[in-house]
């Protein structure tokens, strides 16, 4: 099972564009937002002496340093992964992600990480499947549960390989991947941009499940090479149903299971509109998952899963009535962030950078801070561009750093001095919008761009802060 991509970054993933307000992140499948602000004290810009700091020496003004990333997933730089320029289809990581959980290793370049929620369903596999082996093989004794704690671990690994074939097809399609989490209900791929053909979407969400048939047939056919009632044969039975369970399960045709996913791709070919593939796979999702809640306690209470009904306790009833709650929850919850995710990227495009650009005016390096200023609000522009002496731009004066000049200190204070050199990155072509606008952000951390026609001529000073408002803006619009 895999979630829909991050609509910021291709798909949840996950983007972060820091700012001197703060740090939003957005994933395909939970929207999340978190603000650390800092405050600037007036004066944090120069020392006891009074002479203005070097900006880059300033700590609370000092601008974002680009992070270095490791293959793990989804970040896709413009127009490929970020913190790999022009690598789309690499997988990239960052150094640690954090609520991964402990990661196990990188194959394809991408992280691997075991959720502390996987040890508490190992556990409770070893124990449910030690019983079942009490039954079969009483010969066991309480060897039984190193037993099922093998069967347990074989069965994750049997996830990973489905959530493999997500990322494997992933990458063939250069779509960036974030990680693979293995966690209490199965697995997820974090892929993180968005398929560009219907056909490819149904590709990229069926090779998980055909894997996972795959290998319930590997297993089948290791089940008539051993003895049956012996431990192998055991655990080969075991796998073959559980890798068929998985199969089937994520077959059905709701969001955010990879049948859902499936059916997005057959409306979307159909109608050749993804937000209506989206919106009927994910209202099949959200009644998959009544049919579980209400479906699951019924065909347990009836017999329908092999037990007869008198064999059913009180303890048996609550335990299933809670899994098809979770699972039912689960799916539902997937279901609306998808829908919430789709609506949202439809309003992605509204971001535009010649939109969110403030008006910005040239000054020499050596140019008085106060002049600088005054020059700007008679021009009405918010933002300075420090040229060199033939007009070139060269650096960006912060915001951040002029704030913490007092007012009577600006007079001495060049903008020089408060200025961040133009790197590569730093200039925004003005047409860029929506994702192709936060991906060129995410490539190049940085509180300041300038914001260049395709002419060359400057058009102005893009803020992440700007950005990051109208961002939040976007996502409050969403039902």
């Amino acid at each position: 099972m895999r979630p829909l991509p991050d609509p910021a970054a291709e798909y949840g993933r996950k983007l972060r564009i820091p700012s001197t307000s703060g740090t939003f992140a957005l994933h395909d499948r939970v929207v999340r937002q978190c603000r650390c602000r800092s405050r600037i004290r007036r004066g944090d810009a120069v020392d006891e002496s009074g002479k203005p700091q070097d900006p880059q020496e300033s700590g609370p003004d000092r601008p974002p340093q680009p992070t270095e990333h490791a293959p793990d997933g989804p970040q896709p730089p413009s127009p490929g992964t970020p913190g790999t320029p022009g690598g789309e289809g690499r997988a990239h990581a960052e150094p640690k992600a954090p609520g991964g959980g402990i990661l196990m290793g990188r194959p394809f370049g991408v992280p691997v990480y075991v959720a502390p929620s996987w040890f508490l369903v190992a556990a409770l596999i070893t124990w449910v499947f030690g019983g079942q082996l009490e039954r079969v093989l009483p010969e066991l004794g309480a060897a039984r549960y190193l037993v099922s704690l093998f069967f347990a671990v074989a069965f994750y690994a049997s996830v990973l390989v489905h959530e493999l074939a997500h990322t494997v097809a992933a990458i063939r399609f250069k779509l960036p991947v974030r990680r693979i989490q293995l966690q209490f209900f199965g697995g997820v791929s974090e892929i993180e941009k968005e398929t560009e053909t219907p056909g490819r979407e149904f590709v990229l969400a069926f090779v998980g499940p055909l894997l996972s048939l795959v290998l319930a047939g590997v297993f089948y056919v290791g089940m008539q090479l051993v003895e049956p009632g012996t431990v192998p044969g055991v655990l080969l039975a075991g796998l073959m149903i559980s890798n068929l369970i998985v199969a089937v399960f994520n077959l059905l045709p709701g969001l955010p299971l990879d049948g859902g996913r499936m059916l997005r791709a057959v409306v979307w070919k159909l109608t050749g509109k993804p937000m209506s593939g989206t919106v009927a796979a994910a209202w099949v999702g959200r009644a998959l998952a009544v049919t579980v809640l209400i479906g699951l306690p019924l065909l347990t209470h009836t017999g329908a899963l092999g037990r007869a009904p008198e064999e059913i306790g009180g303890a048996d009833s609550l335990t299933d009535a809670l899994l098809a709650a979770i699972l039912a929850a689960i799916i539902w919850t997937g279901a609306g962030n998808s829908l919430r995710m789709a609506r949202l990227r439809e309003r992605l495009p509204d971001l535009t950078a010649r939109t969110l650009t403030r008006r910005a005016i040239p000054v020499e390096t050596d140019t008085p801070l106060s002049e600088a200023l005054r020059r700007a609000d008679d021009a009405g522009a918010r933002a300075l561009v420090v040229v060199d002496r033939q007009g070139f731009p060269t650096a960006l004066v912060r915001e951040a750093a002029i704030i913490g000049i007092p007012e009577h200190r600006r007079p001495w204070v060049t903008v020089g001095t408060l200025a961040q050199d133009l790197k590569d990155g730093m200039r925004v072509g003005a047409e860029l919008a929506g994702e192709d606008l936060l991906d060129h952000l995410r490539a190049t951390p940085a509180t300041e761009y300038l914001v260049v026609e395709h002419s060359g001529e400057i058009y102005g000073v893009l803020s992440t802060t700007d950005v990051e408002r109208a961002f939040v803006a976007a996502m409050a619009r969403t039902p």
